[in-house]
């Protein structure tokens, strides 16, 4: 082991190796990195704008718009260079802490969609306790539990790789970087796979359980006007959640198929840089209480934007 060469960064590899196509797929990304930064965000301030938008629910809502940007922020910056880039590498420690951010948002990302779950099943099943059951204590304490343990699992997972030796191959795909290591790693892989079980199955549980209990408590109202209000509030919520686990089932639990090994990147792809996009428009076009506080806003700027433009041509004249 100590005549062996010590690797220092690993090579990405890319999607396709055309030039033009990587061009091409700049644009795509940086367009799609751009439009999420922007809904994100939008969402963010506009639920602080608008006092309609106070509830558990938007409160929520705005801080896995956060959690979006941070997992979006984490990996499309440095796949942007990458494309642009002849030589695709990434130091090892910038790969450690890319890899800790990541693990970090997407494990608080589950955690806020397990909390917006729970939120909806205590607004259909206990309307009457949801006041109490969702104040803005439990709120915060389902933010800052869901950051907790994001952190803790980020850590748990990338502690153990300071202690691993890389001496090549460096070509790295889809932070496979156990597989690169030349050290022995039976006991980290379990150490791994225990915590992502761990880390991920309850959440998944509890939300797969509320839904269960939402689905049951709309079934039992005799109205179809009355399902259709109640499902419409959690609708939302539930194709995202629906977009996000079906990524992940496919990318991380599914065999690895040839077929599967070949689509994994574009898997991969669809699930770090589709998804923090499509959260805030399914939000938006969904909802009739964020789209009428959206074009509110616009309007708002447009009309300071107008006074603005004319104060100014009245005071050069």
């Amino acid at each position: 082991m100590a005549n062996q060469t010590t690797v220092t960064e690993f090579i990405l590899l890319g999607l396709f190796s055309d030039p033009q196509l990587q061009t091409f797929l700049f644009l795509v990304f940086l367009v799609i990195y751009l439009s999420t930064l922007v809904g994100n965000v939008a969402i963010m301030l506009v639920r602080r704008a608008d006092p309609h938008l106070g509830t558990p629910m938007y409160f929520l809502l705005s801080h896995l718009s956060f959690s979006d940007i941070c997992f979006s922020s984490v990996t499309v910056p440095k796949m942007l260079e990458a494309l642009l880039s002849e030589l695709k590498t990434i130091s090892v420690s910038c790969c450690f802490a890319q890899m800790f951010f990541l693990l970090l948002s997407g494990c608080s990302e589950v955690f806020i969609l397990s909390a917006m779950a729970y939120d909806r099943y205590a607004a259909i099943c206990n309307p009457l306790r949801y006041s109490r059951t969702m104040s803005k204590r439990v709120c915060s304490q389902l933010v800052a539990g869901a950051w907790l343990i994001g952190s803790l699992y980020a850590l748990i997972n990338t502690l153990p790789l300071l202690d691993l030796h890389f001496c090549g191959p460096n070509a790295i795909n889809h932070f496979s970087l156990i597989k690169l290591s030349c050290s022995v790693t039976h006991q980290m892989e379990l150490v791994t796979f225990l915590g992502s079980f761990l880390f991920t199955l309850p959440p998944f549980l509890l939300t797969l359980t509320s839904y269960v209990c939402i689905i049951t408590a709309i079934l039992r109202i005799s109205s179809s006007t009355g399902r259709q209000k109640a499902f419409s509030t959690c609708s939302s919520h539930l194709i995202v959640v629906t977009t996000f686990y079906g990524t992940l089932i496919i990318v991380y639990i599914l065999p690895k198929t040839k077929v599967l090994r070949e689509l994994n990147k574009v898997f991969s792809v669809f699930y770090t840089i589709l998804t923090p996009l499509a959260n805030p428009l399914i939000y938006s076009l969904r909802n009739k209480e964020v789209m009428e506080a959206l074009r509110k806003a616009v309007r708002n700027s447009v009309a300071f934007m107008s006074s603005f433009i004319e104060g100014d041509i009245k005071c050069s004249v």
